[in-house]
């Protein structure tokens, strides 16, 4: 981890854009062609939505673990464990490098965690992006 000046503005900038990449693949037919292209972008959209929460806070991390790490800290109410997102990022890592082609059951309990979690973490993430920004601007 670094210590930076925060930045709400490339903050909010990587909220926006993980969002279109969520609603974008959510679009996508789940097939086992499709499988590792989903689960890579639903994996991806969490980990830049953790990767805007530590750049509100003037964190640069230095790998996937700690923005994974900081959605799960996060006390947002789920209908599913904010604990899976890690399962969800050992899933990525060994398609990424060990060329892993998971099931249409793994692709599917991916889209489920889309589901379930992304719209609450977002709001989350988006909420202390403003007050983070308010605190700044007023000096408090």
């Amino acid at each position: 981890m670094r210590i930076k000046r925060p930045d709400n503005k490339n903050a909010q900038s990587m909220m926006e854009s993980a969002e279109n990449e969520m609603n974008f693949i959510l679009t996508l037919k789940p097939t086992e062609q499709s499988s590792q292209t989903i689960i890579r972008t639903i994996y991806e959209a969490f980990r830049i939505l953790g990767d805007a929460l530590l750049v509100s806070k003037g964190i640069e991390s230095t790998d996937h673990l700690e923005p994974i790490n900081e959605l799960i800290k996060l006390n947002v109410k789920t209908e599913r464990s904010l604990n899976l997102l890690d399962n969800l990022r050992r899933l990525r890592h060994n398609i990424n490098y060990y060329g892993y082609k998971p099931s249409i059951e793994e692709l599917e309990n991916a889209i489920s965690l889309a589901k379930n979690l992304f719209e609450p973490l977002l709001k989350e993430v988006k909420k202390r992006n403003i007050w983070t920004n308010f605190r700044n601007i007023y000096k408090i």
